[in-house]
């Protein structure tokens, strides 16, 4: 049993504690509050902290093991080094505080049992197996002949092209087959695709339909890839549960995820990131992303102004793994207070699950006890979570798994 008695308690939901204990029996929370009300735990191991908050949520990453982000790339490199590097970006997202990710598209279903097992450290990973695409879609690798790209998606694992209902639906069961935690579809264009246009919807709604109808029935929810507005409507009238990226959101979007209880996830990270260095980015993706981003910081602005629920993702897939918690402050730019961003990054993230989410995400009784220990409050800067040096402590599932040097 450990006991940690913290200045300040950050709950991931609600009102900072200060003099605080939470108490962990193996992998739970068993007590988490002020310490008047704490109860006596004679045997236990106490640790004191200046701050102390649950884990990290990062709801959207890849695990591709990609040096560029480039999908052209991904058939050109064999699958056992990509994986080996997504072994050291888990590490380093472990490193900075992130406890948890719902992985969108990648090695994810492959990699998370040696994670579960024990066998590597990292987040908890609850993947998505494929990114589902139509013919000429976002993950459709438009450079190849057609045929090369169903049997690369079939070989990897990490992007299916499919069209029609029946196909759609077949798709879907397969990802169920490899146990994927959620499914991931394209309901628009994207930026790292090398014909499409990032506002045309891809995805008719018959086919959104049936893809959100099969996993709904192994209760997994779909999250939906989408940055214009024609497939995001589509993609909430079919009932998916996340909109990622959301780069054309406008206040009729907001009102429809209000009303739907739809859950953005704005990958606010990868698009400062690109826009900071476009030189990383392939030709044809430069110009599309330069499009986008003023737009993105825009929409989510007001989809924070609009009170739709958001949950922190970062698209991290190719190098910037350890650079998660930069997405907090880029949410503090978009209008979001420290507490705000905190239970985006944390509270909210179990949500985007469905109900496959686990009790995770807060310092609560019955709760993973999965933490982070801090010398310094992110109420005053956020910029404390967005450095993993600054991270002195990492908890997941009652074990300190990270311990600054000194400590």
């Amino acid at each position: 049993m450990q006991r940690i008695e913290a200045d300040l308690m950050i709950p991931g939901r609600g009102a900072p504690v200060t003099d605080a204990v939470v108490v962990l029996d193996g992998p739970t929370i068993t007590y988490a509050g002020p310490a008047v009300e704490a109860p006596s735990t004679p045997d236990a191991d106490v640790v004191r902290a200046p701050v102390v908050m649950p884990g990290m949520w990062d709801c959207h990453a890849h695990l591709l093991g990609q040096i560029v982000p480039d999908l052209a790339m991904l058939p050109r490199e064999p699958i056992a080094l990509r994986a080996a590097r997504g072994v050291a970006g888990l590490r380093a997202a472990l490193d900075a505080g992130v406890t948890s990710i719902r992985e969108l598209g990648g090695l994810g279903v492959d990699i998370a049992p040696a994670v579960a097992d024990g066998t590597i450290p990292g987040p908890a990973i609850h993947a998505a197996g494929a990114v589902i695409s139509p013919t000429g879609g976002h993950v459709d690798l438009h450079s190849f002949p057609l045929p090369w790209v169903h049997d690369f998606g079939a070989h990897s694992g990490e992007l299916r092209v499919a069209d029609g209902e029946a196909e759609c639906a077949r798709v879907v069961r397969e990802q169920l087959r490899r146990n994927a935690k959620v499914i991931k579809v394209c309901a628009s264009g994207g930026v790292m695709s090398e014909v499409d246009d990032p506002i045309h919807q891809q995805f008719t709604a018959a086919e959104l339909r049936i893809m959100v109808e099969v996993a709904g029935l192994a209760e997994r929810v779909v999250a939906a890839h989408c940055h214009g507005k024609p497939g995001m409507i589509a993609a909430l009238e079919a009932g998916v549960r996340t909109i990622e990226h959301g780069t054309y959101l406008d206040e009729e979007c907001a009102a429809a995820m209000r009303e739907t209880g739809a859950i953005l996830v704005p990958t606010r990270l990868i698009v400062a990131s690109a826009v900071s260095d476009p030189s990383r980015l392939p030709p044809y993706a430069r110009p599309k992303m330069l499009a986008v981003a003023e737009r993105h910081a825009e929409a989510v602005a007001l989809a924070h102004r609009s009170g739709v629920t958001v949950a922190m993702g970062t698209d991290i897939g190719a190098g910037d793994w350890g650079r998660h918690g930069e997405e907090l402050t880029l949410l503090v730019e978009a209008g979001f207070s420290p507490l705000e961003a905190i239970e985006a990054a944390t509270a909210n993230g179990p949500a985007t699950l469905g109900p496959q989410g686990p009790r995770s995400g807060q310092l609560a009784t019955g709760y993973d006890a999965d933490l982070l220990i801090l010398d310094d409050n992110p109420l005053d800067d956020i910029a404390v979570l967005a450095d993993p040096g600054r991270v002195r402590e990492v908890w997941q599932t009652g074990r300190r798994v990270k311990q600054r040097s000194g400590q």
